[in-house]
């Protein structure tokens, strides 16, 4: 069998999988990946991505996935034996590791956040959220200008972002979008709708470009939540599971939400896993009603294998810290780079431990540079609300090496980038 999977591999080819991008996926997906040369990715380890023409680079990108790296032999190691012997389970019968992956994700999270509904995608987890929030009596909505919560109907209505929107529109009622930082804003809507209202927000706003919080900012919105009585949502789905350089931006910025939302990282780099964490008092309908909300692959015992292989590989590793060092690292060390290569072009770099972003004055310097540092050896990804940003999400399993490559390839990318903009007619990025 491998042999044959292996043989159809090596026949395919990037022409032919072009093509059937086109034909049966998105031609919009096509023309990216055109603009990276139409490598086709085959294999990928660690820190490392390989391409079938035998490249390889270090991959800063994935959205926030691999904080873990790919395929880390501990996570691997949990989803081989549970796909070898029970990978997916009836939902009816008692089914012990999806008890005992909510045990272990509940034992690094803050507060008394011991409920737990697993669900596939982050966007799963925002809707989770956004129910347990109208099971709670809250029927009005808050959210951040530039945050990103998924594009479900219900999580596009809380991502404020007209051209993600627009197509879709009448999404839900009653939702207010504020500016992000602004606690002024917030407490006016607050204030107009006492015991009304859920609030959604990112610690940091990752799709928005990286974008940090204003010293005292989390907390101020906890602080007017409560006084308000409304309900808080913490969307962690891209910033959780050490991303930030502590398990949660609710650690880091010293707030316990009301749900937090996890995803990303949750599946260690391995499998599709999103989580929605509450309360017992606020997870008390799902509690009443266990078909309330529901879902086929929820649980799926191969999915929460990745999520115990995930938990105690961050431990046991000590990523947590590993993130912080490393984030104390490269961001003075990419923001120098950035501002000696790029004098005039570069905005602002920025982070908060393995989450950063280099903000250009204009979305098509970002994503020259993203191609620039393609052909230097890095992927890394493009911020769907900042389109001036260029993101960089590596492991927190880096190297030595492989933090001297990441700089020398950001180093050679932004030269060859001024270069090439010299080049250009006024006008012309």
């Amino acid at each position: 069998m491998s042999t044959v999977v292996d043989a159809e591999r090596s026949a395919d080819t990037e022409a032919e999988i072009l093509g059937l991008y086109r034909k049966h996926l998105s031609k919009g997906r096509a023309t990216v990946a055109e603009l990276f040369g139409s490598h086709m990715e085959i294999e990928s380890q660690g820190a490392r991505l390989r391409t079938s023409d035998g490249m390889e680079f270090l991959n800063c990108s994935g959205y926030g996935v691999f904080v873990m790296g790919a395929r880390h032999p501990r996570v691997m190691s949990h989803v081989r034996r549970q796909l070898e012997t029970h990978p997916i389970a009836t939902r009816i019968l008692l089914e012990p590791t999806v008890g005992r992956a909510a045990e272990a994700l509940s034992s690094v999270v803050p507060g008394h956040l011991n409920r737990i509904h697993f669900a596939l995608s982050g966007a799963e987890a925002v809707e989770t959220g956004l129910k347990l929030a109208r099971a709670n009596g809250k029927k009005r909505l808050v959210s951040m200008h530039m945050g990103y919560h998924g594009k479900t109907l219900g999580a596009l209505s809380v991502t404020a972002k007209d051209v993600y929107q627009r197509p879709f529109r009448p999404l839900l009622a009653d939702v207010t979008h504020v500016p992000f930082g602004d606690l002024d804003a917030l407490e006016e809507v607050l204030s107009a709708h006492p015991g009304e209202v859920a609030v959604i927000v990112e610690p940091v706003q990752g799709e928005g470009g990286v974008i940090l919080p204003p010293s005292g900012y989390l907390p101020g919105v906890e602080r007017l939540v409560r006084t308000y009585d409304q309900f808080l949502i913490l969307d962690e789905v891209q910033t959780g599971m050490g991303r930030l350089g502590e398990w949660w931006g609710a650690d880091l910025y010293g707030v316990t939400p009301d749900v937090l939302l996890a995803g990303k990282a949750l599946g260690g780099g391995v499998m599709p896993v999103s989580a929605a964490l509450a309360n017992r008092k606020t997870f008390s309908p799902f509690d009443k009603d266990p078909y309330l909300h529901t879902g086929t692959f929820t649980g799926a015992p191969v999915l929460m294998a990745a999520v115990m292989g995930a938990v105690e590989t961050i431990k046991e590793e000590r990523l947590v810290s590993r993130s912080a060092e490393l984030g104390a690292k490269l961001l003075p060390e990419l923001s120098a780079i950035a501002h000696r290569n790029l004098p005039g072009l570069v905005k602002e770099v920025r982070g908060q431990g393995l989450l950063i972003g280099i903000e250009l004055i204009e979305a098509g310097l970002a994503g020259e540079l993203l191609i620039e540092l393609f052909n230097h050896g890095v992927v890394g990804n493009h911020s769907m609300n900042g389109s001036a940003v260029a993101r960089l999400t590596p492991p927190a399993i880096l190297t030595d090496a492989d933090v001297s490559f990441l700089l020398d390839a950001f180093d050679k990318a932004t030269r060859a980038l001024v270069e090439q903009s010299a080049r250009m007619p006024e006008g012309g990025h």
